[in-house]
């Protein structure tokens, strides 16, 4: 757990609670960082509280108005977790109603196109010295050519390790990251090429570094910089100003990957199928339900592959029944 000095008289539950969850085997890094502001919002507005109250809850879902719902619901589901483990331990807390917020928005994916990936990759390769970080410069053009190459999420790349990389054949631990499930992927040999004179910067920078993407102080990055960085090159491109929807995310790289992996198979003729469960381990999915995804925004990205991927949504997407009422 990170050094959060907890300042309500909640501190001793959220610990305990931060501490079983990783017992339990759960990363429960994010929401640890969730309840960590949760308590300064409690120690400054309602200090003389021991347990969790409904004023309290409802001044905490009030406190960024016009908030967007998925991340009132990132913020909301840490409380109401800790609230049901107070109750459990036969505090007298509140819980917050599983109805709030009322509806999660589905995010529309961005899938980048060939232009989009050009004029990117050209941006950042241009990222200026800066005097603040002398590896920043040589970080960002790796650190999201391997999102886009390995499909990697940003925290996974952020969080590598020099061990965790075999610069030799290119293989890529993964260490235990969303769901707590670890797995391995191999870089192409052009991204491994990358990755070679990349490491060998950084030897002259920080010959003992334990960090693959090194800050100033040769340790991680932290967990914002990737999407800063990401909106710093692309938010200046003609390219962003035409995207029409959403606009375009970092983790949109990872979306991108897998429908380009899609795509190329079908113009090889392999069997999708086959390699479904392949596709769903290489990602880190922890259930088939998180790469059925990928098979419906393939079909409305690629209309080519409707005829090759109807046979595989009919065994792997069930058919789903309403009754009328």
């Amino acid at each position: 757990m990170a050094d959060y000095v907890f300042k309500s008289h909640l501190d001793i539950c959220i610990k305990n609670f931060i501490n079983q969850k990783h017992s339990l085997g759960y990363p429960y890094q994010s929401s640890a960082r969730l309840l960590y502001h949760f308590d300064l919002f409690v120690a400054e507005n309602f200090s003389t509280e021991r347990t969790i109250t409904r004023d309290m809850c409802s001044a905490w879902i009030r406190s960024k108005p016009g908030e967007h719902p998925n991340s009132l619901l990132r913020r909301v589901t840490p409380v109401r977790q800790l609230g049901k483990y107070m109750k459990g331990l036969g505090y007298d807390a509140y819980i917050i109603p599983g109805y709030i917020p009322n509806k999660q928005i589905k995010y529309e994916a961005h899938i980048y196109t060939v232009t989009e990936l050009k004029a990117f990759f050209q941006a950042i390769d241009q990222c200026p010295p800066s005097p603040f970080s002398p590896t920043r410069r040589y970080v960002i053009p790796v650190i999201f050519r391997m999102l886009y190459c390995c499909g990697l999420r940003s925290s996974e790349a952020r969080l590598l390790k020099r061990e965790d990389i075999d610069l030799e054949t290119g293989k890529i631990f993964i260490r235990e990251s969303k769901g707590w499930k670890s797995r391995i992927v191999y870089m192409s040999d052009d991204l491994l090429d990358v990755c070679r004179e990349f490491d060998s910067v950084m030897e002259s920078i920080f010959p003992t570094r334990q960090a693959f993407f090194p800050n100033k102080n040769g340790d991680c990055f932290s967990f914002s910089i990737i999407d800063s960085w990401f909106h710093e090159f692309w938010d200046k491109l003609p390219e962003s100003d035409a995207v029409i929807g959403n606009p375009a995310r970092v983790h949109d790289l990872r979306h991108g990957y897998v429908i380009h992996r899609l795509n190329q198979w079908v113009k090889e003729n392999k069997d999708i199928k086959g390699l479904y469960t392949y596709l769903s381990e290489y990602m880190g999915h922890s259930n088939y339900a998180d790469t059925d995804y990928y098979l419906s925004l393939a079909e409305e990205f690629y209309p080519e592959m409707e005829q090759r991927l109807m046979s595989v949504n009919a065994d792997i997407l069930p058919e789903v029944y309403h009754e009328e009422k």
